[in-house]
């Protein structure tokens, strides 16, 4: 089979979808039911959710427990270049054959129900990651948590709630209490959640309800803590303190990311795992401050220094900042594209200062793309200098006819992070 298979299915299935989404776990339970309730059948679960940094907590659990022998499925979203990245089957992208079968499955399994696309295509998850063995599943909360489509498993092993900030406020709620309180739904009698850095207000909402559900509860500045000290990674817990390599993936908001990874992994496997040495160095996750090299975009502007992130809320625009902040001086531009659905102003703000100019573009081939002259807008009214482009290659032949040696990130959307490696003709393995 081809690689069109699967989209062609994918296609079919978004004809089921609900005219209006209402966030409900009964579609779901319903389909894994006539599927013989293959969630009842996952090797050990860690159940990851929160705003920013799930896919990165995510590839430093599994970063740690591979190279401590361990298999691992992992189910992500979304997918950057193609829908196979969603699902590792112990370690490994799912192939294009076994994809297609599994959604054909999941598809005459639902006898024409409605459901939404992210719903259906988690139930072929699931079944996938049921019919091969592993020593660890982890799952990525797509959307929320209280409701979302993972959350059908009644005893994980692990629970994981990432920094919580606004974002999806049309689902989930317009304040950080609502939001956090849809994050902590994930929570479960007596299993243990550890927890990231988080905002006061969130961070009370999430200990409430774990002490509800006598959830031992394991929390930054409470029972561990990371910081970076001469280059290295610092963390410390009731078991001691670890001074190991600073992690691969870019950016400060990454070491409060290594702390709740490390935190996660020193509760499994009895507290035996003690590669730590060993995880940070390994880990990778595509479009998260990512330097791009080697690929169409570098050869066309081989003096630049090009950056890659498919943020999208304020904590994402903070984050961002922080990185230029701390980088050499150069001529700085942002390549900004998003969705119409996010918060423009909140995620640019930030950026004021450490960019000299903003190039708005459309998403290519997204439905819900914020038009080129409104990103340029909105980054106008916080302070930058901003103008219109009409894709990603047209706004470097601008920059190339300004600067010498530019700096430029690439940002707003995974979708347009996506198009991107595809023009980068980037393979993710």
């Amino acid at each position: 089979m081809t690689s069109k298979s699967s989209d062609k299915i994918l296609k079919r299935m978004m004809d089921l979808h609900p005219k209006v989404i209402d966030l409900t776990l009964d579609r779901v339970l319903n389909l894994l039911d006539a599927l013989n309730n293959p969630h009842k059948k996952l090797p050990p679960v860690i159940h990851i959710a929160g705003t920013n940094g799930k896919g990165s907590t995510l590839s430093m659990i599994r970063s740690g427990l591979e190279s401590a022998g361990k298999s691992v499925h992992t189910y992500t979203s979304p997918h950057l270049i193609r829908f196979n990245e969603r699902i590792r089957l112990a370690g490994k992208l799912i192939r294009e054959d076994e994809l297609s079968a599994l959604l054909d499955e999941c598809y005459e399994a639902n006898s024409g129900e409605k459901i939404t696309y992210f719903e259906i295509t988690t139930c072929a998850a699931i079944l996938a990651m049921s019919r091969q063995e592993a020593n660890y599943t982890l799952l990525e909360v797509g959307l929320g948590g209280r409701l979302d489509a993972t959350n059908v498993v009644e005893r994980p092993e692990l629970v994981v709630i990432t920094p919580i900030s606004l974002d999806h406020e049309q689902f989930l709620g317009n304040s950080i209490e609502k939001i956090s309180s849809e994050k902590a739904g994930i929570i479960k009698k007596n299993i243990p959640v550890v927890v990231s850095s988080q905002n006061e207000k969130a961070f009370e909402v999430i200990e409430n309800k774990a002490r509800a559900l006598s959830a031992p509860i394991y929390s930054h500045g409470n029972q561990w803590l990371a910081w970076e000290e001469r280059g290295r990674l610092v963390y410390q817990d009731d078991r001691g303190l670890l001074d190991i390599p600073y992690p691969s993936l870019k950016g400060d908001h990454q070491i409060i990311n290594a702390g709740c990874a490390l935190q996660a992994l020193r509760l499994l496997e009895n507290g035996q795992l003690k590669n730590f040495e060993e995880v940070m160095g390994k880990v990778h996750w595509p479009a998260r401050m990512q330097k791009l090299k080697d690929g169409l975009l570098n050869k066309y502007l081989p003096s630049a220094e090009i950056w890659l992130d498919g943020g999208h809320n304020p904590a994402a625009g903070e984050a961002i900042a922080a990185h230029l902040s701390k980088l050499s001086p150069r001529p700085t531009y942002a390549i900004c594209g998003m969705l119409n659905t996010k918060d423009v102003k909140g995620f640019l703000t930030p950026l004021e200062g450490q960019i000299d100019k903003l190039f708005g573009i459309s998403i290519p081939d997204e439905t819900n793309t914020l038009s080129g002259k409104e990103t340029s807008k909105e980054a106008n009214s916080v302070g930058i200098e901003s103008s219109i482009s009409n894709g990603v290659e047209a706004a470097l032949e601008i920059i190339k006819n300004e600067a010498k040696n530019p700096r430029i990130i690439i940002c707003g959307s995974l979708y347009l992070a996506g198009h991107v490696l595809k023009l980068q003709e980037y393979e993710i393995k």
